[in-house]
């Protein structure tokens, strides 16, 4: 899909030229269901003279032969246009919602961390939404003003040629105010949406808060935090009111002075002779202009949700235009990995920070080993594990998998054989099967149960009401956090992973728990190349090596036993947490 968010109008075009037949087809059920607007003005002629010129009666009665075809069709086109627009509209939706998850899924973490998952919701709920309701009220109040306007026109052109110019004067009125609005309201929708994304954000951030508020009888400082963020919604809101309301009632001004205008025109070309008028006639200019007044009044006040919907196009765009893309096509895909993993003089520096996250890492890792990273809070430990799964890229020095540059390897076929167990597990509002087997199809039931096994998993999955095919609720809310970090490592265990991360994966939890999960991790890391990171230097006694960080750089390495005898970094906390 081609787009711009730069350019919303001509990418609107795009968005619609794959449905340009169904647009034609359903336009034209349109402008027949929607013709008696502009015929009942010259039925309504036709009575008139025919009462007050003494006409043959059988005119009466063919026009109203006619009044009652063209009522009565409205109901078959009125479907017709229904069902075409709707098509269109909510395929059009669904190419938009499915593009941006594609594109997000594309986009690298570090995009995802700055951005922040409300906003992303904002973007692919909202924003379509706002493109969804412009296209209908286009397609509708739109549609039907451009077609009673032409054919108005005709009309009077055919019966009254002389009061043509005066219609005119509404074509360039239009022009003009819907302008000034574009202008105008562009820059307040713009305001107000980026309010409402802050907003958003903001209330993310406030349930996930909401524990720690409660339990320190914070309710009013959060009430707080969030005030001044509502009150910039208002204020946004109130400014973008204004613009659209100053001019709603100017539109309403003017073209209810053409509408007295053109009456009054009417009437006294009728009475003084200066245009063959009849009494049918006066009544024909006076009504199309009122329904040509009312129907440019409606087109003018599309203008803010046009504006609003264009907006929303270019805030799509901000992600399907986004440059922070993980590029894999046309790099090399590995069907299989050893797990041998070696670090050369590598280094990575966050484009916003002062110093390196690391600086001059040189690591060889067997087949199979097991590494732990130590070291105080921002000495790298994390920036490491994204380093190794392929979230980031070294800024300096390379990373080899198996002998082979990371940086041009497909690392989406990497990742299908590595497997991550968090400190805090991810799990998704569905049954244990479906989340143990996320992604994998097919999976036997054997190979699941001998997950869970191995994870310390199965029996308390045997335990709960439906077994495997027990809901777990948002995030795993129904299960305790032992139960859920169990999970995640079935999940990882499922995969039968070559290279394995785990972060953090026992901090979080109780001593029975973290004995269980233990246990777990064991049989999870056995014959796997694993990359640790731990706080509780108990729970890395057995790695093979620990490599010891601090302020970005390899302070020490060894095993266990060898750093402790060090007297270095790693004895010293070590030290502390044994007291």
């Amino acid at each position: 899909m081609e787009f711009d968010g730069r350019r919303p109008v001509r990418t609107t075009f795009r968005l619609l030229a794959p449905s340009r037949w169904r647009l034609v087809l359903a336009t034209l059920a349109f402008a027949v269901k929607d013709s008696p607007i502009w015929l009942l003005p010259v039925i309504t002629a036709n009575i008139i003279d025919v009462v007050v010129q003494h006409r043959p009666i059988t005119q009466l009665w063919l026009n109203a032969g006619v009044l009652a075809v063209i009522v009565l069709q409205n109901i078959p086109m009125h479907l017709v246009w229904v069902r075409q627009m709707s098509l269109i509209v909510r395929h059009l939706g669904m190419d938009l919602r499915s593009t941006l998850a594609g594109r997000l899924q594309q986009l690298s973490i570090g995009f995802h961390t700055k951005a922040g998952a409300s906003l992303l919701q904002t973007k692919l709920v909202r924003d379509v939404e706002n493109v969804e309701v412009m296209l209908q009220q286009v397609a509708a109040s739109g549609t039907s003003a451009v077609l009673t306007l032409v054919g108005a026109m005709v009309l009077t052109a055919i019966r009254v040629p002389q009061f043509v110019p005066l219609f005119l004067l509404v074509v360039p009125c239009t022009a003009g105010l819907v302008a000034m609005v574009r202008r105008r309201s562009g820059a307040r929708n713009e305001e107000f949406r980026r309010r409402v994304e802050e907003l958003s954000a903001r209330v993310d951030e406030m349930a996930h808060l909401m524990p720690i508020t409660r339990a320190h009888a914070l309710e009013q400082e959060a009430v707080h935090r969030l005030r001044g963020t509502v009150e910039g919604v208002r204020a946004a809101g109130l400014r973008l009111d204004r613009v659209n309301g100053r001019f709603g009632a100017m539109s309403w001004v003017t073209y209810q002075l053409l509408g007295a205008a053109c009456l009054i025109g009417a009437g006294w070309a009728a009475w003084t002779g200066f245009a063959p008028v009849s009494a049918g006639d006066v009544v024909l200019l006076s009504s199309y202009f009122a329904v040509l007044t009312s129907s440019v009044i409606g087109l003018f006040g599309l203008a803010p949700i046009v504006t609003k919907g264009l907006e929303s196009i270019r805030s799509i765009g901000e992600v399907l235009s986004a440059p922070d893309l993980e590029l894999n096509e046309g790099k090399q895909r590995v069907s299989a990995v050893r797990g041998a993993i070696e670090l050369e003089r590598v280094g990575y520096h966050y484009p916003e920070a002062a110093a390196p996250a690391l600086a001059d890492i040189s690591l060889s890792v067997a087949e199979g080993e097991t590494i732990a990273f130590v070291g105080p809070s921002g000495s790298g430990k994390s920036t490491m594990l994204n380093l190794l799964i392929g979230f980031i890229r070294p800024t300096e020095g390379r990373v080899l998998l198996d002998g082979a540059d990371m940086e041009r390897i497909d690392l989406r076929s990497y990742r299908k054989h590595v497997s991550v167990v968090p400190q805090e597990p991810v799990l998704f509002d569905g049954t244990v099967w479906d989340n143990v087997t996320y992604g994998l199809r097919g999976m036997t039931e054997e190979r699941v149960t001998r997950a869970l096994a191995d994870a310390n998993a199965l029996a308390f999955v045997e335990d709960l009401p439906h077994g495997w095919d027990t809901l777990v609720g948002e995030r795993g809310a129904l299960l305790s956090g032992g139960q859920r970090q169990r999970l995640a490592i079935a999940r990882a265990l499922v995969r039968d992973p070559r290279v394995l991360l785990l972060d953090e994966a026992t901090s979080a939890l109780d001593s029975e728990s973290e004995a269980l999960v233990q246990q777990a991790l064991t049989r999870l890391m056995r014959g796997r190349t694993t990359f640790v990171v731990a706080h509780r230097l108990a729970t890395i006694r057995n790695a093979d090596r620990i490599a010891v960080l601090d302020r970005g750089r390899l302070a020490e390495l060894g095993t266990h036993a060898e750093l402790v005898a060090a007297g270095g970094l790693f004895a010293r906390l070590h030290g502390l947490q044994a007291v």
